[in-house]
């Protein structure tokens, strides 16, 4: 496949070549995303104009647009300098005026002549009962109406381009569209009655009508189909390809399993006994296992990960879990140790503060295959590491780890399985866009034990009130964390409000009661006040989000958020499933600031009423857009013109089954509707993709 097919040619010429595209409007085009034609024709009409043509002014919903055949009458220069240009005219019903500022009166003699019929179209409003339309934006002769469309597409603009250039070099661009052969199932684009390419980006750029804007327009959800295709076809081919790289069949013989499921106080729930099938499957086959691990918070997602990398283990070889940070990665090392011994294996830490002569007996232990299982932070990732037989990867909390870091550790182990657990229940639409390369499995049960949240909102007036509730609470040997909002997005002013928020307390409470992390602290001094409140030596942890991921303190069971309502829902989600871990019966107090925002209050109350974090991650999803979901510079969610991700939902999932049913029957795209869909990668600029199929 060596270069771009020569019928997209025209579409990635440059785009100084559309009609009224000069060097400079050209530079202004950028900041709409607008190098050549092709992204041109992809950015659609954002909202309509109505030119159709009416019998008078009278019959248009004033002050608004309308446009009528009138007959010119008198021409009134202006009295005094600044005054406007007036000309009266008459349509089917009433006399109105023509107004022009800064006037030419040659030109508009000339264009408008006296007793002469013309068809003018502009904003029209009532001044005195007259009506007036000041500076008619279209004005032809009878003859040329047909020229002004009924519905006038009003496109996305930025400084520098006028709706005038924009019409004029797309008119130019839609002249250059090739015919393209099929790419789309046809058994779907039937069902569908779906257009085909170019009908469907000519039917997008002249609207007959509002309908037409919907994101289920047949002309708009094929455009969008098509951009949520060649995602998922990049995807499954990055998916193949891992797929062709030899993986190892990794089998045991379940005795270490079956000695920690023993060792259980509890029965694992149907959710994770389904999960540890599904990636022991996995791990036993040829192919490399890449494998997502969803679960919601208190799921349970530890037990199935450390039963993958027991299967390693089985099969004589190692397995590394890694966490996004040293907390975490120290927190897994703890929570794993006891399973680690009820089955008889060699569990190790390895991170950025190991240093020296310990370090470097790890990494010869580890060369060795003496260490089993390592837990670590991305120190793992470090040149100097190497594994003697590595079978398993997991990666812990995935949107901290890009797709290449994905790859990387991948890299580690010569065909190592990889497994990815998140705790962000993601939207089935997100998870498809930013995880459709991987198999997915969902820990959609609680664990038995784990009790439920006692959720509650109050006004920040009552701050008194909670601080004497949290006194009781200490007397009885509770703990609590009290995390504050991050204030105006700077570091100076969070750290103002966690320090105040800290000094309070701690006058309420009492010395060595309360402790501080913030994210400006440096490390150690965070890892210090951490683990004096793990250790039970301090009852309040006042925090910013930085004890968002994956701390577990069974002990603690009252959660204070203040400014609840500026947090986003996934984060409150999140926060709140630090609590609730242990015996006693926990709670959540969301504190806002009065008066409270509709989605303020709906988000809150979204929290209150539901622990379901996927129930959440939709209502989260339909209130922020998938954008502001997962941040979405380092989310990896790709960046589509014409999809989108909350109302097309279920177009990314026929997208998914069509794109890896595609590669199975043609895993080199060389079937006509194979080469059909090289164009569509081409013309979506999946550089990617295309480079896996060449290489293929």
């Amino acid at each position: 496949m060596s270069g771009r097919p020569e019928a997209l040619f025209g579409l990635f010429a440059d785009i100084k070549g559309l009609d009224g595209i000069g060097p400079k409007t050209a530079q202004a085009f950028e900041n709409l995303s607008v190098f050549a034609p092709r992204d041109l024709l992809f950015t659609l009409p954002q909202s309509i104009v109505d030119r159709r043509l009416k019998p008078s002014v009278l019959d248009a919903d004033l002050p608004g647009i309308a446009t009528v055949e009138v007959q010119i009458g008198q021409h009134r220069a202006p009295s005094k300098r600044g005054a406007p240009y007036r000309i009266e005219v008459d349509d089917a019903q009433t006399r109105f005026q023509l107004v022009f500022f800064h006037a030419r009166p040659e030109y508009l003699l000339r264009t408008l002549p006296h007793g002469e019929r013309r068809i003018v179209s502009g904003r029209v409003e009532l001044f005195d009962g007259v009506p007036q339309m000041v500076h008619p934006e279209h004005v032809l002769e009878p003859e040329e109406a047909q020229a002004l469309p009924e519905f006038e597409p009003v496109y996305p603009l930025t400084s520098g381009v006028t709706q005038k250039t924009m019409s004029r070099a797309m008119a130019d661009a839609l002249t250059r569209l090739p015919q393209l052969e099929e790419w789309i199932d046809p058994s779907q684009r039937a069902q569908e009655n779906w257009p085909s390419w170019a009908e469907a980006v000519v039917q997008a750029h002249a609207p007959d009508g509002v309908q037409a804007l919907a994101p289920t327009a047949p002309a708009r959800a094929r455009l969008a189909y098509d951009e949520l295709m060649a995602h998922q076809l990049t995807l499954a081919l990055a998916r193949a390809d891992r797929r062709r790289g030899r993986g190892m069949v990794s089998e045991g013989d379940g005795q270490l399993r079956s000695r920690v499921l023993k060792s259980l106080p509890y029965k694992p729930t149907g959710a994770q006994l389904r999960s540890m099938d599904e990636i022991a499957d996995d791990m036993g086959q040829p192919e490399r296992m890449n494998r997502l691990l969803q679960g919601d918070v208190g799921a349970g997602k530890t037990l199935v990960a450390f039963m993958a990398l027991l299967v390693a283990v089985e099969a004589g070889g190692q397995g590394v879990m890694m966490a996004p940070t040293e907390i975490l990665a120290r927190q897994h090392l703890e929570g794993l140790q006891p399973l680690a011994e009820a089955a008889g294996v060699v569990l190790e830490g390895l991170t950025g503060r190991d240093k020296g002569a310990e370090r470097e007996a790890k990494l010869q232990a580890l060369a060795r295959g003496d260490i089993q299982i390592l837990v670590g932070t991305h120190a793992v990732f470090q040149k100097d590491v190497s594994f003697q037989d590595l079978r398993v990867a997991i990666v812990d909390e995935q949107h901290r780890f890009g797709v290449r870091q994905r790859l990387e550790l991948g890299k580690k182990g010569q065909g190592a399985d990889v497994l990815v657990m998140t705790a962000t229940p993601i939207p089935r639409s997100l998870a498809l866009a930013q995880y459709g390369d991987m198999d997915v499995s969902v820990l959609d049960e609680k664990p038995p034990g784990r009790k439920p949240v006692k959720t509650a909102l109050l006004s920040t007036e009552r701050m008194d009130e909670v601080i004497d509730h949290l006194r009781s609470a200490i007397a009885e040997g509770r703990q609590a964390y009290w995390v504050c909002p991050l204030v105006e997005e700077s570091e100076v002013s969070d750290l103002i409000a966690a320090e105040a928020r800290f000094k309070r307390l701690r006058a309420a409470f009492g010395e060595g009661v309360v402790g501080l992390v913030h994210g400006q602290m440096p490390n150690d001094e965070k890892d210090a006040a951490m683990a004096r409140f793990v250790a039970g030596e301090t009852s309040v942890l006042v925090a910013t989000t930085v004890i968002e991921v994956g701390v577990n303190v069974p002990n603690a069971s009252i959660m204070v958020i203040e400014r609840a309502e500026i947090f986003g829902l996934a984060q409150l989600h999140q926060l709140r499933g630090r609590v609730g871990r242990g015996e006693a019966a926990s709670t959540c107090l969301l504190m806002y600031q009065p008066p409270l925002s509709e989605s303020g209050l709906k988000r809150l109350t979204t929290l209150r009423e539901t622990e379901d974090g996927f129930r959440i991650s939709e209502v989260d999803l339909e209130m922020r857009g998938s954008g502001d979901l997962i941040g979405t510079a380092q989310s990896g969610l790709p960046q589509f013109r014409v999809a989108d991700l909350e109302r097309q939902a279920g177009l990314m999932a026929i997208a998914q089954s069509d794109a890896r049913r595609l590669l199975a029957e043609d895993p080199n795209l060389e079937s006509p509707r194979g080469v059909a869909a090289r164009h569509l990668l081409w013309l979506m600029r999946q550089d990617e993709a295309i480079r896996l199929i060449s290489v293929g």
